[in-house]
């Protein structure tokens, strides 16, 4: 039995979502963010040295970092169908967005998230100002201009074909997912860029994203 060390509001719901359409048979184990410091429970060290979600466990193996997790088990239980076979023009490509979403598109993502709890954290007054300020300086400056930019890739290449993969949906849309669904909370993505937003409702209408949030429970990306 596949098991998902699941977090609330985080990357790990991709990875029941990805389960959902491959129709596997899997186990959540829950763990909750800290209200304050919304960072992940230590108790999901004892899982993984780096006490971060997701984390998956699979007979022996146990592995962490959501785009290897979302790799493996498509080669393992759905090459072929969610994810093209190794060594094609296809396969190179979808590969391409799986590194993508984490390695470019997330960066200024969580810069925003940052900067913007730096404009509203706690502060004695004589700095609450200088830090406000400052946040706000870096986020017109340099985070806002990113994300547009990476927001008007992607809308480009969705341009060119029907998925993030080509003609057809794979793992590459579902690994996209999430740095989408956060720069429709956090980053501006909005109807000025028609398809990413009709990217964003195609997947929210798959009936195993439906099956994945029922399982999964909170997801809300602030």
């Amino acid at each position: 039995m596949i098991v998902v060390h699941h977090l609330n509001n985080s990357r790990s719901q991709r990875v029941l979502w990805l389960l959902e359409e491959l129709g596997l048979p899997y186990e959540i184990k829950r763990y909750r963010r800290d209200p304050k410091t919304m960072l992940a429970p230590p108790e999901l060290r004892a899982v993984h040295p780096l006490g971060k979600s997701p984390v998956v466990e699979d007979s022996d193996l146990v592995l962490a970092e959501s785009g290897a997790i979302v790799e493996y088990l498509a080669d393992r239980y759905g090459a072929g169908t969610l994810i093209p076979e190794t060594g094609t023009p296809a396969r190179l490509r979808c590969t391409y967005w799986l590194h993508y979403a984490e390695g470019s598109a997330m960066l200024p993502l969580m810069l925003k998230l940052v900067f913007r709890r730096v404009e509203k954290a706690p502060a004695p007054f004589f700095v609450r100002p200088v830090a406000r300020r400052i946040a706000a300086q870096v986020q017109q400056s340099f985070i806002d201009p990113q994300i547009a930019l990476h927001l008007d890739y992607m809308e480009g290449e969705l341009g060119k074909t029907d998925w993030f993969g080509g003609d057809h949906f794979s793992v590459a849309d579902i690994q996209m997912s999430f740095p989408l669904e956060a720069a429709a909370a956090r980053g501006g993505l909005d109807a000025t860029r028609p398809r990413l937003q009709a990217f964003l409702e195609r997947i929210h209408a798959r009936p195993a994203y439906r099956r994945a949030l029922e399982r999964g429970g909170e997801y809300v990306l602030g």
